[in-house]
């Protein structure tokens, strides 16, 4: 969607309720809390506002069954769309990403955290900061009349700076008035490439960034994507609307 003015009022409704509950369940990501029990807490916490979990139940085009669950959580090697289970315990150490959507009004926001449990070590701490880094950068380069691909050059660089590798194949996309939309923002972009930044387009800019080689592999569950090699990645997002003054962030 490009957004209108008379857009804004609902986005960033979305967008503050979203973040409202993204921190609460980040206080709530603890040793022995079960995933399921993040996603109990995310679901509960959105229908309270009267929204609506919008990943419980899509079914993205060639997926064979829709995604069970509100909240995607995946720890360690895991990148994006980890399931809730009863059985998964959060432990010391783990580096745990929570990436959720919703929609109100027919408007939908996304973001991601990503946070270190317990006692971790300077790698994961640096890993997290250089991916929060990244999203700050993408973010900042996402200007009206720029491309998709000066968002992925600012995550090119911060990874870069790090020595850290880009998890390929995800990014970041449109969102609005669906889960995904057009267009796909490839996370190593080339400046001056790719789409062109419109005002009123409505982004969800996720960099990942990850301790190795950037390959991954789809899990058994058919949802859950894996670095291939078994190294740590992280994740954080937020949703934008591309302005005349500069992108202005609705998910913090």
């Amino acid at each position: 969607m490009i957004a209108k003015e008379k857009d804004f009022a609902d986005l960033r409704k979305a967008g503050k309720m979203l973040a409202h509950v993204l921190r609460e369940l980040v206080v709530m990501t603890k040793v022995g809390v079960t995933t399921a029990e993040l996603d109990l807490a995310a679901e509960r916490m959105i229908k309270e506002f009267d929204a609506v979990p919008v990943f419980l139940g899509y079914k993205p085009e060639g997926s064979p069954t829709p995604y069970p669950a509100s909240l995607c959580v995946s720890i360690n090697d895991e990148v994006v769309h980890g399931i809730p289970h009863e059985t998964v315990v959060i432990q010391d150490g783990d580096v745990v990403s929570l990436d959720l959507g919703l929609s109100y009004n027919g408007y939908f926001v996304d973001a991601a955290r990503t946070v270190a449990v317990g006692e971790v070590d300077s790698a994961a701490q640096l890993l997290l900061i250089a991916t929060k880094e990244a999203l700050d950068a993408a973010i900042k380069a996402a200007k009206v009349g720029g491309y998709t691909g000066d968002i992925g050059a600012a995550t090119v660089e911060v990874a870069t700076k790090y020595k850290l590798g880009i998890v390929e194949d995800l990014g970041g996309h449109a969102v609005g008035r669906a889960v995904h939309e057009k267009p796909f923002i490839a996370n190593d972009g080339v400046a001056g490439e790719g789409d062109k930044l419109l005002e009123g387009h409505v982004l969800a800019i996720e960099p990942m960034l990850c301790e190795g080689r950037g390959a991954i592999i789809l899990d058994r569950d058919q949802w859950t994507y894996r670095m291939e090699d078994g190294k740590r990645a992280a994740h954080f997002e937020d949703t934008v609307i591309l302005t005349k003054n500069g992108p202005e962030i609705l998910t913090r």
